[in-house]
């Protein structure tokens, strides 16, 4: 697929992996929509952006907020090529401790926001890209999600966020292998430790200890690597039906 031509979808899109995202697809002449709860970043992204970029107020886990907000991408743009799944939150908290057992609704929510939400806009985002025209390869869109390397070397106290990624990671095959027959190729993308707002906060000790831990290059990941590698599956119609770790080669310590 060109990526001048794609019109995306991009939930979490108002900052971090999912801003860079939106960013890299504009510079490149495509179009792009924001789905976020964050209308404050999201609206300034836009007036930064321009016309080529439209904001819509969603809710993942609401099936009639993606629904609608997909209607409302067709209605602006005509279409949805591609969508890159890059909403979700994190939790802290150990299965059992000096507190007591892991709150069964903070599993809940990491599971409906992270697990629950990418499948939602993955099912909704298939339904209109069923529609649209084939290209000279076949294609008809391309769907990107967001997992972690925690879907593999999910670290203490990371119980819900490992389940909501690792199931990401094991939904993307069966997923590609439905699709398939209309041309929608299905791509996951489990970065490691990435420069993002969140750890921005931490204590300058503490980030520089994360980034001694990875091998190469020794530092957080920048989101401009994230979003180059979604422009890369874009256009690389053979990649399908798998998971990139994006990580600098990082195996994460139980801690």
């Amino acid at each position: 697929m060109n990526i001048d031509k794609t019109v995306a979808v991009v939930t979490g899109g108002a900052s971090g992996l999912g801003e860079a995202t939106v960013r890299k697809i504009v510079a490149n002449g495509g179009k792009a929509a924001i789905f976020d709860v964050n209308e404050e970043k999201a609206t300034q992204l836009v007036e930064v952006l321009g016309e080529q970029v439209m904001f819509i107020n969603t809710d993942v886990t609401s099936e009639e907020s993606i629904e609608t907000a997909f209607s409302e991408v067709v209605n602006r743009f005509g279409e949805v090529t591609a969508t890159v799944n890059c909403a979700g939150i994190g939790n802290g908290e150990k299965t059992y401790s000096k507190h007591g057992p892991h709150r069964l609704e903070t599993f809940k929510k990491v599971i409906d926001i992270n697990l629950i939400g990418t499948f939602n806009t993955i099912r909704i985002a298939a339904e209109k890209m069923a529609e649209n025209e084939s290209n000279e390869n076949g294609e008809r869109g391309v769907i990107i999600n967001t997992a972690s390397v925690a879907a593999f070397d999910g670290q203490i106290g990371q119980a819900a966020y490992s389940a909501s990624k690792g199931g990401i990671v094991g939904m993307t095959l069966p997923i590609a292998r439905d699709l398939a027959s209309l041309g929608i190729r299905v791509m996951t993308i489990a970065p490691g430790l990435f420069n993002t707002p969140l750890f921005e906060k931490l204590p300058e000790k503490v980030f520089n200890a994360l980034e001694a831990s990875v091998p190469f290059p020794q530092r957080l990941g920048y989101p401009i690597e994230y979003a180059s590698l979604v422009k890369q599956i874009i256009e690389n119609p053979y990649l399908n039906g798998e998971t990139i770790r994006l990580d600098g080669a990082i195996r994460m310590q139980p801690k």
